[in-house]
């Protein structure tokens, strides 16, 4: 039985029962496409601490009656050598206000665990750092820390392209 490797891998949520975690069944939810420039992207990747992969970011709006409920984001890293899907769900003022893992395919021992994402909410993203209170978790070293950077990713460009947008 040589060559057999165990496979892991799970999906958690669809995008349709993502976005109903994220803002409320039957929640109208709109699509926003943000294209940074040089200036923004260099300003977002300076906030976040990462490396921007691509020129092109999805936020999804939530809205009630015109009234946005908050932004999500869905963010695929790879982990060590499988990926991870989260969707990163931020207040209208652009607060973590909650992490769902959407697909995680490395073995789940590595998968950091709900409370571990509590500890992030409402945290500032300047705080969202190991070496600024973060707690880690001992055999999910690699695993939380591509979180963090999904996380500050999406915090940094919503600073950067929704927030700030029109105030250079």
């Amino acid at each position: 039985m040589t060559g057999i490797s165990p496979s892991f891998g799970k999906i958690f949520y669809s995008k349709n029962e993502a976005m109903e975690l994220a803002f409320g069944k039957g929640t109208a939810v709109e699509m926003l496409s943000l294209f940074p420039d040089e200036n923004q992207a260099a300003k977002i990747q300076q906030d976040a601490k990462v490396k921007l992969d691509s020129g092109l970011f999805t936020f999804y709006v939530g809205k009630d009656q015109g009234k946005i409920l908050g932004y999500a984001a869905i963010e695929t890293s790879t982990v060590r050598t499988k990926p991870e899907t989260l969707m990163v769900v931020l207040t209208p003022d652009g607060e973590l206000r909650s992490v769902y893992t959407l697909a995680f395919h490395e073995p789940p021992e590595y998968l950091p665990p709900e409370r571990w994402f509590e500890q992030l909410y409402k945290r500032p993203l300047a705080e969202m750092d190991f070496n600024k209170g973060v707690d880690g978790i001992s055999g999910a070293t690699l695993s939380t820390r591509s979180a963090l950077n999904s996380i500050r990713k999406v915090m940094a460009i919503y600073q950067v392209m929704i927030k700030n947008k029109g105030t250079d």
